[in-house]
């Protein structure tokens, strides 16, 4: 199977998204509610239905930008939110990104690549980030299958995939997961290095 950008438009068009809440998850929003400067560039990759984008919007950030290369999550951001500049809706392979963020928010992205781009994945997130920046959100820690995605993890892995090129700050099993995720999310927040 080939988790490419037909197979994700498919699981869009067909509904098939058992990890989407219909709301943004407590982790992140507690998260977000920190946040005083709206005006931080902010991506969020793998973006699907992207309550968290919906969040931020809501709460007055300015320079938000989604990033999916399934059209239809895309396209109804786009539909809900107008009045935002469409250059903040990319519909792109992440890893041909070229572009520099303060923030980047991880849900449920990570765990749904192919396992080799697993350090692929850190690499692109080093380079994608500003001098100090941050990506912020959960992984999930189950056993690592082969079968998914969603694919698992555990903490020894990720300090292991990101130690080298990221100051770890945070990594810990969420405390506020909601109930389907509790005991199986991560929270972290990981500084550039």
């Amino acid at each position: 199977m080939k988790l490419n950008s037909k197979y994700w438009e498919n699981r869009y068009k067909n509904n098939d998204i058992g990890w989407d809440c219909g709301m943004i998850t407590t982790p992140l929003k507690d998260y977000i509610d920190q946040i005083s400067d709206t005006s931080l560039k902010i991506l969020i990759p793998g973006a699907g239905n992207s309550y968290e984008f919906e969040y931020l919007i809501q709460k007055g950030f300015t320079n938000v930008s989604v990033l999916d290369y399934a059209p239809t999550p895309l396209n109804k951001l786009k539909e809900k939110f107008p009045h935002v500049d469409e250059k903040d809706f990319i519909e792109k392979d992440f890893f041909k990104l070229e572009n520099q963020f303060d923030v980047i928010i991880e849900q449920t992205f990570f765990c749904a690549l192919d396992l080799e781009l697993r350090i692929k994945y850190a690499k692109k997130m080093h380079s994608l980030l500003k001098p100090k920046g941050i990506i912020v959100g959960v992984l999930f820690q189950f056993p690592l299958t082969e079968v998914g995605p969603p694919f698992g993890g555990s903490i020894e892995e990720y300090q292991k995939l990101f130690q080298t090129d990221f100051h770890i700050k945070k990594l810990e099993t969420a405390y506020n997961s909601i109930k389907p995720r509790e005991g199986k999310e991560l929270f972290f927040i990981f500084t550039k290095k």
